[in-house]
Order: C-alpha cells, then structure tokens, then sequence
C-alpha cells in the first residue's frame, strides 16, 4: 500500500507512511528520518517475539483494514503536530510472518534526543491503539488469539 497525502502542515515532516505485505527495512526509515538539524533520531523495531504470556509463539499474521493508511497518516499527522519533529516514519508489515521478523519500523528525528524518544514512544503507541492492524498469532500448544479486534 503507498502512502497518502497529509495535511500542509506536516507534509514535509512525515516522510514516509507504509502498510507492506514484505519484509521492512530499518535502513529505510533511517534515511527517511534523518535531517541535518536533528540533535536525536529515536527509531522503535517491533520484532514478532517467540513467547507471549509463558505461550509458545510459532507465527503470526497481521490483517489491515482498508483505511489502514488514512489512519496511519492521521496518526502520523498529529504526532508532527505535537512534538518538534523534523521528521517522521512509520511502516507495518502485513500478511504471515516468522518469530523474529519485523513487524513494525518507526521513527523521528527533532532537534534534542529527548524530543525524539518523545515522538517516537507517541507515534508506535498512538499506531498500536488507533491503527486498524489486527494480529493472529499461533501457538505451540495448538491454539490461536486474535489481539487488536474492534
């Protein structure tokens, strides 16, 4: 999915808006972050982890509703609007995944570190509460969960 367009505002602070059903690159949001005037870029990896509450994990899927974008833009947009960033990123994968993929890349740039540790916390935790990315993660005893359903 290609990014969509976002306020005048923000448009030249959010770099780079993605849903991907292919592996992410932490290269990629790097580069779309940096800036010559940042003191700090903050970047947040999530990873699909092998355990989740003492279960074992064998994989998991992420499913996106078709507003995915327009949300992460939104997100993104109000993130710009409320910290000093000079940039931002934010790119989720889609589809199956293994333990140990990428699921998630985010990242900002503002002028002192702790700006950008800032923005970047609010953008992967305004992402994970109002983003619509539905997990389905299997286990290893069998079973299956559905985390993030409206």
């Amino acid at each position: 999915m290609t990014a969509v367009p976002g306020d005048d505002a923000n448009a030249n602070k959010v770099r780079l808006v993605a849903v991907r059903d292919e592996p992410l690159s932490v290269d990629e949001v790097f580069a779309a972050v940096r800036d010559p005037r940042a003191g700090g870029v903050a970047l947040f990896v999530g990873t699909v982890r092998g355990e989740d509450a003492g279960r074992g994990v064998t994989g998991l899927g992420y499913t996106a509703h078709t507003m995915v974008l327009d949300q992460l833009r939104a997100v993104a947009d109000e993130v710009a609007a409320s910290y000093p960033v000079l940039a931002l990123a934010a790119v989720h994968r889609v589809g199956d995944l293994a333990v140990g993929d990428l699921a998630v890349v985010v990242g900002a740039s503002c002028p002192h570190r702790g700006e950008a540790f800032a923005a970047c916390r609010a953008l992967i935790d305004e992402l994970k509460s109002r983003v619509p990315i539905w997990k389905h993660q299997l286990f290893d005893d069998g079973g299956e969960e559905w985390v993030g359903l409206p």
